[in-house]
């Protein structure tokens, strides 16, 4: 995003300048070739559900819930960011951070790595691991301080949770009096693994498209990506259908994860004119495998008096389907019946997985100090009859379909 566009995003709320963390940070002229800058978030949830964990992201192993009562896993971390400007046109930023990986530690991960060449003010290129942008707060979402909430909500942002990839991208801005365009476009891949040794997402030839309009207190994006994306994880089991002959076949080929196309859409829109905002953001994805078919929204507003800054989410998410008939038992004999019923079983415990909830959200924040904020939000989720949401570890006694309410408490900072 460009400076403007980010301190929309951020919705007034920042009391520092997001070039200080964004990735178009450059030192200004006659300043250092390098500048340092840090944040972080440290945070405590708590779940009312014992027998499966809430995550902030479908790759961590553990969270809230089961694994422990109160976590402070779900949102805590702390990264840090070094840009240099090498020339009036050539800069390049890392930035790492040091959150819960798929694996249970805290090892710090590059999160960006990358050159930027300004070949015109409002042209540039850039190449290495650069975010996504896809959501209104792409760029920041790790970022807790330039947040409303504790967390974007779960419901659209899971829907892709990968928040970078390594290719080239480009932008695009156009001014017109009080209109600012900006497009982007970039060409990536990423490989992300899955916790509980469960292999590698690998998305290849993933191609991305977005376009921010912004006018006065007003900002509007839409974005569409198409990739390839492979799954290796199920694909054991995928295959013992085939034993079934061309039925089983059909249903393998339907819900393998190799080489399968995803499409997503997204529309985002903010609005701040004082102080006070509105935001909403609604997403489709298609991923042609066993992940499903999915679409989500929210909205929130907020408004804030003197330090304190209460809001209201309420976001959805919808599966196209949570079930499939699988295998006709019909004409089968007794002990392959038996068998193929269990495999029916095991397909339909799979989609089970694609989330189909709702979470309204009551919070506030408290920006106490200079760079620093206390936020509190307590979440409402109601889970679809037939989904386990966006629940993991699920244990012996969770059953679907029913609510659960969580308590988090963060702080946020930059450094």
């Amino acid at each position: 995003m460009n400076p403007r566009s980010t301190r929309l995003a951020a919705l007034g709320l920042i009391a520092l300048p997001l070039c200080a963390i964004g990735d178009d940070a450059e030192p200004s002229s006659g300043s250092s070739v390098f500048s340092f800058s840090g944040f972080g978030t440290l945070g405590e949830t708590h779940s009312s559900e014992g027998n499966a964990d809430f995550t902030a992201s479908g790759f961590q192993p553990n969270g809230a819930g089961h694994s422990r009562s109160w976590s402070a896993t779900v949102d805590s971390l702390i990264g840090g960011q070094v840009a240099a400007r090498i020339t009036p046109e050539l800069s390049a930023v890392v930035q790492v951070i040091a959150q819960q990986s798929f694996d249970g530690t805290y090892r710090p991960h590059v999160e960006w790595a990358n050159i930027k060449y300004q070949i015109s003010p409002d042209l540039s290129v850039r190449i290495g691991r650069v975010e996504l942008a896809t959501f209104l707060f792409s760029d920041t979402r790790k970022v807790g301080y330039t947040l409303p909430w504790v967390r974007p909500p779960i419901e659209v942002y899971s829907l892709i949770p990968i928040s970078t990839s390594d290719g080239a991208d480009s932008s695009y801005r156009l001014i017109l009096g009080d209109f600012i365009n900006t497009t982007e476009g970039s060409y990536v891949q990423s490989n992300a693994p899955l916790p509980n040794n469960r292999g590698t997402a690998q998305a290849r030839n993933s191609l991305n498209f977005s376009n921010t309009t912004e006018y006065k207190s007003l900002a509007f994006r839409v974005s569409y990506q198409h990739a390839r994306l492979t799954i290796a994880a199920l694909d054991d089991f995928l295959d013992t259908f085939k034993m079934f002959g061309p039925q089983g076949i059909v249903i393998a080929e339907k819900y393998n994860s190799d080489n399968k196309p995803v499409e997503t859409e997204f529309i985002g829109a903010s609005y701040q004119p004082g102080r006070w905002f509105l935001i909403s953001e609604w997403g489709h994805i298609r991923f042609n495998s066993f992940l499903g078919e999915s679409t989500a929204w929210y909205a929130s507003s907020g408004f804030r008096v003197g330090q304190f800054t209460p809001y209201l989410t309420y976001s959805r998410a919808r599966a196209a389907s949570n079930s499939d008939p699988g295998l006709a038992l019909t004409g089968l004999p007794p002990a392959r019946a038996g068998f193929a019923a269990g495999l029916n079983a095991a397909l339909n415990s799979i989609l089970q997985q694609i989330p189909d909830q709702s979470t309204v959200s009551l919070g506030t924040r408290w920006d106490f100090a200079k760079n620093f904020d206390l936020k509190v939000q307590f979440d409402h989720m109601r889970i679809g009859a037939d989904s386990d949401g966006t629940l993991i570890n699920l244990q012996p006694g969770y059953r679907p379909g029913g609510t659960v309410n969580l308590f988090s408490a963060t702080v946020d900072f930059l450094f």
